[in-house]
């Protein structure tokens, strides 16, 4: 396990490196928290001890911009006994735990032990979280059509890139479900798959949403909030109805996009975010882009690998298997069987809903 150790006492700083490593800790150690945060740009930790007073960066601020860099740390801080009240508040704000001077030696190893225990249960979570999804299969994945398999190849393909995905489609068609494949299947699995909705949030909270914002920055804005992009940091966030965004909105997308930087609302400093972007649109970008709606340079940089998903008209031979799994789904432990009439008939629906339309049928059916 590698610890940072931020302390500006070199006395106390040599001390604790010192025991650490005997406890078998890989420790890096420096003496004030600019130098800590210096190295947390450069390198993965799985744990920040820190002193609360120090020089150039307190602890406080180093927690701040330490959480802001690798969300996943676990942070004790070390005070005195008249900074305990700063300590309870930098809980609050996110640290897992703090200790006061002077402690013994049992108690500092305790609480790292305790931290670095908890960090290894949320990572084992996630993997679980992930292989669970991975298992189950949805009924909307099942198909034999030549339109369903050509597109599941190339998901297949690319999911394991990171590159930046186009999903493309009717309304209902399963753009979502198409995007939580391909992180289900990639290297991020692990991490958050977060999803956004453009079009469903109001255009003046948008930005906030998206990059977050800092205390004050508005009215309401009572405390620092994170924004989807920091929330999904290592993993992916889905952005639905892409080409909903307002211009401005774009501009500082596409940024994100290009520097792999945010800056939340009301901020002034760039936060570096971990991300893969899938969007997804039911509308013609490329319309959007010559009636001056949308911008093409953002176009180009979501469309590096575009995924066009199929209508259910397309897939009419999936209908039965579709219509099957769906009805199994909603009568689990019922032995349902569906009519060759009645499958013929959904075969010959025009479905302008695409599966969701099939889905919703099929439960009121067999509810």
């Amino acid at each position: 396990m590698k610890i940072l150790l931020a302390d500006d006492d070199s006395s106390l700083r040599r001390v604790l490196q010192f025991k650490l490593e005997q406890h078998g800790y890989e420790v890096t150690a420096v003496e004030n928290g600019q130098l800590a945060l210096d190295r947390l740009r450069d390198e993965r930790y799985d744990l920040l001890l820190s002193d609360i007073k120090m020089p150039k960066l307190s602890g406080l601020e180093l927690l701040e911009k330490a959480k802001g860099l690798q969300p996943d740390l676990k942070i004790i801080l070390i005070t005195a006994h008249a900074t305990v009240s700063q300590a309870v508040q930098a809980v609050k704000s996110g640290a897992f735990d703090y200790i006061t001077k002077p402690f013994e030696d049992d108690e500092l190893l305790v609480a790292l032990e305790k931290a670095l225990a908890f960090g290894k249960l949320e990572d084992e979570n996630r993997q679980l979280k992930g292989k669970l999804r991975r298992v189950s299969q949805p009924p909307q994945l099942i198909g034999v059509s030549k339109p369903f398999k050509e597109m599941m190849a190339l998901v297949d393909k690319i999911a394991a890139t990171d590159a930046t995905v186009l999903i493309t489609g009717a309304s209902g068609t399963g753009k979502e479900l198409i995007a939580r494949i391909l992180h289900d299947k990639s290297n991020r699995a692990e991490k958050e798959f977060i999803a956004v909705n453009c079009a469903a949030i109001p255009r003046e909270l948008i930005e906030s949403e998206l990059f977050g914002h800092v205390k004050g920055a508005f009215t309401g804005a009572v405390r620092n909030k994170k924004g989807k992009f920091e929330l999904a940091d290592g993993g992916t966030l889905f952005l639905d109805e892409v080409g909903e965004l307002a211009l401005d909105l774009q501009a500082k997308l596409l940024r994100a996009l290009q520097e792999r930087v945010i800056e939340p609302v009301g901020g002034e400093k760039q936060i570096p975010v971990d991300v893969r972007v899938i969007g997804a649109t039911n509308v013609n970008l490329e319309e959007r882009v010559r009636a001056g709606r949308f911008r093409e340079d953002l176009y180009y940089r979501l469309n590096v690998i575009p995924i066009r998903v199929p209508g259910l008209a397309e897939r009419r031979e999936d209908i039965p298997l579709l219509a099957k799994a769906f009805a199994a789904r909603f009568a689990p432990g019922e032995k349902i069987t569906l009519s060759p009439d009645l499958l013929q008939a959904l075969q010959q629906h025009s479905w302008p809903g695409n599966i969701r339309e099939l889905e919703n049928l099929l439960e009121r059916m067999v509810l």
